[in-house]
């Protein structure tokens, strides 16, 4: 598995993440959005929640956890019209929305 970063300083531990989930990574060269495709378009579903004129400062941790529950509770086409949940849970084992992350 691997991870593409943006180039932004938020992502100064990326070493540290990648050893903690065994995981390459790569970034992207400034400018070429395309080699983030998956970022580029969950941000897009995100923004149907969040509008980009929106501010985000008193965003409520629980209104961005309902938000990633209702996407990854959405069947994908490109999944097999199964949702990332399922996906995931094909994979891992692990039901995510049993993880603290997205717990309601």
């Amino acid at each position: 598995y691997s991870i593409t970063y943006d180039n932004g300083k938020e992502f100064s531990g990326h070493e540290q993440v990648n050893k903690s989930i065994n995981c390459k990574s790569y970034f992207a060269k400034p400018y070429h959005s395309w080699e983030r495709g998956q970022n580029e378009n969950a941000n897009g579903l995100l923004r149907q929640y969040f509008p980009k004129t929106m501010s985000l400062v008193n965003v409520a941790c629980n209104e961005v956890k309902i938000a990633v529950n209702k996407l990854n509770s959405r069947p994908r086409k490109c999944l097999g019209f199964k949702t990332p949940y399922q996906v995931f849970f094909e994979k891992t084992g692990i039901d995510a929305r049993q993880l603290g992350v997205v717990r309601l």
